[in-house]
C-alpha cells in the first residue's frame, strides 16, 4: 500500500469527504421498497370468507364489538389490515414466552425475592 500525503484546505477536505461519501451512498443504495398494497374494503361476505367463519357468525362479532368494523348507510365494511390486526391480537404466546415474561416479573418486582 503506499502512502499519499496530501495539503489541502479544510474546507477542501469537507467537500473531499462529502463528495465520496454522497458517491458511495449513491452507488450503494438499497433496493426501492415494493410500494405497499392499497387497503382494501371487505363486505360482510368478503370478511366472512377472510377469517373462515360464517356471515351470521361476523355479524354476532359486530354486535359484540370485537370486529373492526366501518358502517355506512346499512352496510358493514372491514379494513382488510384491521381484520389481519385483529387476528394478529389472538395470538396465544408459547409455553416459553409465557416462562420468560413471569421471569421479568419476578425479578422486576421488589427486588425479585419471590420463592426463597
Amino acid at each position: 500500500m503506499e502512502t499519499v500525503f496530501l495539503s489541502l484546505s479544510k474546507n477542501d477536505f469537507q467537500d473531499l469527504i462529502a463528495e465520496t461519501v454522497s458517491a458511495c451512498l449513491k452507488h450503494n443504495r438499497p433496493p426501492a421498497a415494493e410500494p405497499k398494497e392499497a387497503d382494501e374494503l371487505l363486505t360482510v361476505q368478503d370478511a366472512a370468507k377472510l377469517l373462515s367463519l360464517t356471515v351470521p357468525t361476523v355479524y354476532g362479532l359486530i354486535h359484540k364489538g370485537e370486529l373492526p368494523v366501518m358502517k355506512r348507510s346499512k352496510r358493514c365494511y372491514f379494513s382488510k389490515v384491521d381484520l389481519f390486526n385483529y387476528l394478529k391480537q389472538g395470538r396465544k404466546k408459547t409455553n416459553a414466552e409465557t416462562a420468560i415474561e413471569a421471569e421479568q416479573y419476578l425479578t422486576n418486582k421488589k427486588g425479585g425475592n419471590y420463592g426463597k
